[in-house]
């Protein structure tokens, strides 16, 4: 039985080091790497991946953002140059550690260490899996705009743009500007469906269908 991994990590180099190490593992199927944990947090949402190798320092979303975004969906062994994290990282129920430069010997004790457990949940290699569709985006939001409440619901909503005393939420039908601050529009809203990307944008996952990897 194959166990589904994705790597993600900022440096290609160790990405590299990931990829050979997982070639030499039979039960081991590398399913994707990736330097932009946005890509991969939507990579995991469409299923179909078993367990995650999650790098700690990423300039567009940390380890530990992926891990609260993430929830315990599925196992995740962090990567990192810095034992300083080991302890955060556990309070997150992680499967295991690395730190960098990984050797073949710990890699393969750490994906050893999620192999049992997985095995027994996953379904036999003859049965079909159709992939996990993402969550449907349910409910709905009161926005307030000038002297009214304006109702949204979370499956309109495409981003939020935020200003220095205003955010604009940009909808399916249109612009609302409100005086709502980001931070708490960004409390409002469900996660994972939303994430904040950015000091000043929120976006719906779901909206996504491009994301530039920058070289």
């Amino acid at each position: 039985m194959k166990i589904n991994l994705l790597a993600i990590d900022d440096e290609p180099l160790a990405l590299r080091v990931i990829a050979a190490h997982a070639q030499k593992i039979p039960f081991l199927n590398l399913v994707g790497t990736t330097t932009n944990p946005v890509e991969g947090l939507l990579r995991v949402q469409q299923g179909g991946v078993d367990v995650v190798l999650l790098d700690v320092q990423m300039p567009a979303m940390t380890g530990f953002q992926f891990l609260q975004i993430l929830h315990g969906r599925c196992p995740v062994i962090l990567t990192t140059a810095y034992p300083e994290y080991a302890l955060e990282g556990y309070e997150y129920a992680i499967a295991d550690y690395l730190l960098k430069p990984i050797s073949f010997e710990r890699f393969l004790k750490a994906v050893q260490r999620v192999q049992a457990p997985l095995a027994a949940s996953l379904p036999a290699v003859d049965e079909p899996v159709a992939p996990s569709p993402a969550p449907a985006l349910a409910g709905h939001i009161f926005i307030k705009t000038d002297n009214r409440l304006v109702k949204v619901n979370h499956a309109d909503i495409h981003y939020i743009e935020g200003g220095k005393e205003y955010a604009t939420v940009v909808t399916s039908t249109g612009n609302i500007l409100t005086l709502t601050s980001l931070l708490k529009l960004a409390e409002s809203l469900p996660a994972p469906q939303f994430l904040r990307i950015h000091k000043s944008y929120i976006v719906a996952l779901d909206k996504i269908e491009v994301i530039l990897v920058t070289k």
